[in-house]
C-alpha cells in the first residue's frame, strides 16, 4: 500500500477512561510521526462517538462494578470473552449497536490504515473485511497478554502481538506467520531509552503504581518500616491515595500525583531497582521493556486477572507479599537466586521481541 492518496491512520481505542488503550494507541501515533508527518493520525473512541454522554454513564457502570462486585464481573467477563476460541465468532448484538457508526467513521475519515487498540472496533472490521467491504489495512494492536473472543482474526491484515505465546496462540486460530509483529505491548518511545543517573545512594528504590487511575492496594502494601528501601508511589489521578500518603510524612515513602510526562516517567524507571504494579497490560509492558523486577500488588477483575495468569506461565510476575514486602524486596534485590532465574525469564522474553524501533515497523507496514 502506498501511502499518499489519503494520508490518514485511524486510531481505535474504547471508553474515555484513560487505560491502556489509549496510552498505546498514543505512543503509536507518536511513532508516526517519525515515518511520516503527512501521514494524519486520528483517534476515535467508538463508544462515545457512537452513543455521546452514555459513554459517561457506561465508563462509571464498569469502574463500579469492578469496585462493588468483583467477582461477578469476572467471572462474566471469563464467560463471554476469555474462553478457548475454537473459530471466529460473530457478536451480533456487538454489530448490531455499533456497526452503523463504524461505518459512519469510516466513511468520515476514509483512512488508508485502522489501528485496533481494542477488540470491539477490531470485530466490525473484521465483518467488513471479510464481505470486501473495507479496504484500509487493519492492525490489532493486543493491550494485554492473551486475546480475547471478540478480537477479529479471519480478515484483519496484521497483528502487533505482545509475546511469542500469543503469536502462537495467533497462528493455532489460522493468522499467517508473516502478518505477527512480536512487539510486546508497544510503549512510547520515551521508555526506549535510558539515561545515567549521578549521584545516586546505596539504598534500593523501588517504583510503586496502581496504573492511571492509581487503584490496587497501594496504600495497603507500603510498610510501616521501608528499611533500607525507598518507595517511590503513583498514585495517578487518584488524589484521597495522594493525599493520605502525603500526611504520613514519612521520608522513605514518597507520593507523586498524575505524571503527564512520559519522559519524567521513564527517569523514575531508570531510579528504580523493581517495580511494584497492578497487572495492567501497559504498566508491565513498560516495566519489561526497561527490564524492571515486576511484583504484582493486585489485579482488577477481568483481563487483569487472565494477565497474571498468563505472565505466571512466562515466569514474568512475582506476587508481592502483603505482609513483609521490605523483607521480601530486600532479600531478592540482595542478589538471590529468584532474582537471577527471573533475570533468564525475562532474557528470554526479550528474545522473541522485534528489534526494529516501532517507527521503522510501521514504515514498512505502510509500505507493505
Amino acid at each position: 500500500m502506498e501511502i499518499g492518496k489519503r494520508n490518514e491512520a485511524l486510531f481505535m481505542p474504547f471508553m474515555q477512561i484513560p487505560t491502556g488503550h489509549h496510552h498505546v494507541a498514543d505512543a503509536l501515533m507518536e511513532d508516526l510521526k517519525q515515518v511520516n508527518d503527512s501521514v494524519g493520525s486520528t483517534k476515535v473512541d467508538i463508544l462515545s462517538y457512537s452513543y455521546g454522554k452514555i459513554e459517561q454513564m457506561i465508563s462509571s457502570v464498569y469502574l463500579n462494578s469492578i469496585k462493588h462486585i468483583p467477582d461477578f464481573y469476572d467471572k462474566l467477563y471469563r464467560g463471554l470473552a476469555a474462553g478457548k476460541r475454537k473459530r471466529q465468532i460473530r457478536h451480533y448484538h456487538y454489530e448490531w449497536l455499533f456497526m452503523p457508526f463504524f461505518k459512519n467513521i469510516i466513511n468520515q475519515h476514509d483512512p488508508d490504515v485502522l489501528f485496533f487498540t481494542h477488540c470491539l472496533p477490531s470485530n466490525m472490521a473484521d465483518v467488513l473485511k471479510s464481505k470486501g467491504l473495507l479496504d484500509a489495512v487493519t492492525v490489532n494492536v493486543y493491550t494485554d497478554y492473551f486475546v480475547n473472543n471478540v478480537w477479529g482474526l479471519e480478515s484483519v491484515d496484521y497483528h502487533f502481538a505482545p509475546s511469542i505465546q500469543v503469536k502462537r496462540y495467533l497462528m493455532e486460530a489460522g493468522v499467517e506467520e508473516e502478518r505477527i509483529l512480536i512487539t510486546g505491548i508497544p510503549v512510547h518511545r520515551a521508555f526506549r531509552n535510558s539515561e545515567e543517573i549521578i549521584g545516586r545512594n546505596d539504598k534500593k528504590t523501588v517504583l510503586v503504581t496502581g496504573g492511571s487511575l492509581g487503584t490496587g492496594q497501594l496504600e495497603k502494601i507500603m510498610p510501616e518500616n521501608p528499611g533500607d528501601l525507598d518507595f517511590v508511589v503513583l498514585c495517578g489521578t487518584n488524589q484521597t491515595l495522594y493525599e493520605r500518603l502525603r500526611k504520613r510524612q514519612h521520608p522513605q515513602i514518597k507520593p507523586i500525583p498524575y505524571i503527564r510526562s512520559k519522559y519524567e516517567m521513564n527517569r523514575l524507571y531508570d531510579v528504580s531497582d523493581a517495580v511494584i504494579a497492578k497487572a495492567g497490560g501497559v504498566t508491565i509492558s513498560e516495566s519489561l521493556m526497561k527490564r524492571k523486577p515486576l511484583f504484582i500488588s493486585s489485579a482488577l477483575p477481568g483481563p487483569e486477572k487472565v494477565n497474571v495468569q498468563q505472565l505466571q506461565e512466562m515466569g514474568l510476575l512475582l506476587e508481592a507479599d502483603e505482609t513483609d514486602i521490605t523483607g521480601q524486596l530486600s532479600v531478592f534485590l540482595s542478589g538471590s537466586n529468584e532474582k537471577k532465574r527471573y533475570e533468564e525469564k525475562l532474557e528470554a522474553y526479550h528474545k522473541y521481541l522485534e528489534i526494529k524501533p516501532m517507527h521503522v515497523l510501521l514504515k514498512r507496514l505502510l509500505q507493505w
